[in-house]
């Protein structure tokens, strides 16, 4: 038999949870076709894989990189760290279907530039990235906070029967044209006056494609219970699976309620399709206005567009320099993006080690100074909770990566090394692999990632990006 590319003698780790197994994996055009013992195997190119680890291409399955794929489509904050798939269109805003003109509000202004293209329709998007592509695979979700930009002349009000109906048929020709489920985010301005019955609506229609209801809910902190109850209504009352995205107990006075939410999600799970996501840092990032300031032990302000100079530094320490209070300072870098020490450790774990969590980046890589978890969170996992915090073992911490996000979302054929299935593929050292940034130098790629392949061609090699740009949209 003869492949394309023959990855020899490594220990695969396919994604399922099983153990390791030392093996061979053969690559023909796109696809793996066949995997274990073989030697009397011909290839037009041999890789020594002994003492590497061949995982599947981790599914980063929240992030805002809706425009970035236009913008910078080698992605090389994603293929760094072993990423080979991302899902775009988060917290209730994707860059389709974007009717709307002007200046766009916030969050929405956070991840689209005034200038990026606008696409009236998700199929526009999609055929865009056919055209022209990234060298990740994409899916896209479709923001409920989007669609009510579009539609809700004044956005502090909950929509009308009419709004809402206009918003369920765009919702339902972006979902039909390829969108992989609905995406909320009544934390946000844009649709913090939606009501519970007005998220619903739009979860009946994700009900119909059968796909899922994904939510950045209303409270993540003091009010996390009743958010997540409010999540459970949702999916009760529409029928629909939940998912709960990048699940925290954000602010101080919140510290050690893991044990009270997961045990919440647990209970719900008995009846209902619920899941749930979450990142491997004590610190999250979003807008500067976003009130989290007021929970957060420490703030970097990661961008800002009229005092980009102030990147990288402390509010607290821009303030005292600018002789004013925390609040006028912030009013003063607006617009701007932050990031918030407002997590425990203890939760983190909690969270992390929870039987059901998938890891996921929440990754924005527009500004000069992002959160590390843009280019460093897959590595953490596997090198700093895997091996040196022990929280799971390898073979776990891959599956949270690779098949249990393919099967979450409807990836078909991804997120596992076996016969048939897409070759997306990481070749990386255990024993070295770690996150090689910081909150002080935020862009430097991974250490112990040898290899990236996104759909049977090679696209990161060493540190080096191959100009390969294989990615398809999903």
């Amino acid at each position: 038999m003869h492949a394309d590319i023959l990855l020899r003698g490594g220990d695969i780790v396919d994604g399922t949870g099983a153990p390791r197994r030392r093996g061979d994996v053969a690559i023909t055009d796109d696809r793996i076709t066949a995997t274990g013992d073989l030697s009397d195997w011909t290839a037009g190119r041999d890789i020594d894989c002994t003492g590497r680890i061949v995982a599947p291409g981790f599914i980063d399955p929240h992030v805002h990189h809706d425009e970035i794929v236009l913008t910078d489509p080698g992605m090389d904050c994603m293929l760094s760290q072993g990423v080979t798939t991302i899902i775009n269109g988060n917290c209730g805003f994707s860059i389709a279907p974007l009717t709307a003109t002007g200046p766009l509000p916030q969050p929405l202004g956070m991840i689209l530039s005034n200038d990026a293209p606008r696409f009236a329709t998700y199929a526009a998007y999609r055929d865009r990235l056919r055209a022209d592509p990234p060298a990740v695979n994409t899916a896209c979700l479709i923001g409920h906070g989007t669609l009510r930009i579009n539609e809700v002349a004044n956005l502090d009000r909950p929509a009308d029967r009419d709004e809402i109906a206009v918003m369920a048929r765009a919702l339902d020709a972006a979902l039909s044209e390829g969108g992989i489920g609905l995406s909320t985010g009544p934390f946000y301005p844009p649709a913090r006056a939606s009501t519970t019955g007005e998220l619903t609506e739009m979860a009946r229609v994700a009900q119909a494609h059968g796909k899922l209801y994904v939510t950045h809910m209303r409270d993540e902190g003091d009010r996390v219970i009743e958010a997540l109850d409010e999540t459970f209504q949702i999916g009760r009352d529409a029928c629909c699976g939940v998912h709960v995205s990048h699940h925290k107990c954000a602010g101080l006075a919140n510290h050690g309620l893991s044990e009270t939410t997961l045990a919440m999600i647990d209970r719900a799970m008995q009846t209902q399709d619920v899941g749930l996501d979450t990142t491997p840092w004590t610190a999250s990032s979003t807008m500067l206005n976003s009130g989290r300031h007021r929970q957060a032990s420490r703030v970097i302000v990661a961008d800002s567009t009229p005092h980009p100079e102030m990147a990288g530094r402390d509010l607290a320490d821009i303030a005292a320099g600018w002789g004013t209070d925390i609040d006028t300072a912030m009013e003063r870098l607006l617009p701007a993006t932050g990031i918030f020490f407002i997590m425990d450790e203890g939760d983190v774990r909690r969270i992390l080690a929870y039987e059901h969590t998938i890891i996921c980046s929440d990754g924005i890589a527009r500004g000069s100074h992002p959160h590390p978890r843009v280019w460093g969170t897959f590595p953490r996992v596997l090198g700093h909770y895997v091996r040196d915090a022990g929280v799971f073992d390898l073979e776990t911490a891959i599956r949270r990566m690779t098949s249990m996000p393919a099967d979450r979302f409807g990836l078909r054929d991804r997120g596992r090394i076996a016969e048939g299935t897409y070759a997306d593929a990481v070749i990386f050292d255990a024993a070295t692999i770690r996150e090689a940034n910081d909150y002080a130098h935020p862009t430097r790629p991974a250490e112990g990632i040898d290899l990236v392949f996104v759909n049977g061609r090679e696209s990161w090699r060493s540190g080096v990006h191959s100009g390969a740009r294989a990615g398809v949209v999903l």
